[in-house]
């Protein structure tokens, strides 16, 4: 049976206030997962999958390097953009306009499976049959996340990057597709702690922007075709 998933799209949306709305969507599955262990509810866990765009800011994951953001305090403020260091995995990485983000918050062990790495895989599949519905050929490189164009080259360039937090099998944080990305801002880091390649955009890649709504419904497509989900929209209230 397929599993429910509440679709909410946050629009451009400050950087903390997604990352306090994730922590809240986060902390009551969680809660609630454990009330269930105790035996003190029978309420059912839910699921979410929510797409926004970020104005200018970098994230640091807990395994990643502060030195790998190459800007001082009052650089990061001439280019208007903001810096926090957060609790998913990787290195970091940047978000801005023009770029979808998604974040599924998913009960893994209720509704799917108890694989983080399959479930990386998937998200990763999505973005692959996404572009592949652009024409584009995209893949995985070896020791790394995220989705590559020419992976497996000396031009190999990353045009999706992901990282995700799990506790008892729920998943928060996501993925950061580069559509019409301005990718200047890349040039301020060292992208997900990669020194040797590059990063490139949808838009970069057909030579020409692309409706970003269009993009999502393709990734929505696709992920509900992976995962084996029905959709219902939640308008996000501020």
């Amino acid at each position: 049976m397929a599993a429910t998933v509440w679709v909410e799209d946050l629009g451009r949306i400050d950087y903390k206030k997604a990352w306090d709305y994730q922590e809240k969507l986060f902390k009551g599955t969680v809660d609630l997962k454990i009330a269930q262990r105790k035996e003190e509810t029978t309420k059912k866990t839910n699921n979410y999958l929510l797409f926004c765009e970020h104005p200018h800011v970098y994230t640091l994951g807990k395994s990643g390097k502060k030195e790998h953001l190459l800007m001082s305090d009052e650089q990061l403020a001439a280019i208007e953009a903001t810096y926090y260091k957060i609790n998913r995995g990787g290195d970091i990485t940047y978000h801005g306009p023009g770029q979808l983000v998604v974040y599924p918050i998913l009960d893994l062990e209720t509704y799917f499976f108890t694989d983080i790495h399959k479930y990386m895989r998937y998200l990763e599949e999505a973005v692959i049959r996404t572009l592949h519905d652009y024409n584009i050929e995209s893949g995985r490189v070896d020791g790394f996340t995220g989705v590559w164009i020419d992976g497996e080259t000396p031009q190999a360039r990353k045009i999706c990057a992901m990282g995700v937090k799990s506790s008892r099998w729920v998943t928060m944080h996501g993925i950061g597709f580069n559509i019409n990305s301005d990718l200047t801002y890349f040039n301020f880091i060292v992208p997900c702690g990669i020194e040797d390649k590059s990063v490139t955009s949808l838009e970069k890649e057909l030579g020409h922007p692309v409706d970003l709504d269009e993009v999502k419904e393709k990734f929505q497509h696709h992920f509900a075709t992976l995962f084996n989900v029905k959709y219902k929209e939640k308008k996000y209230v501020v």
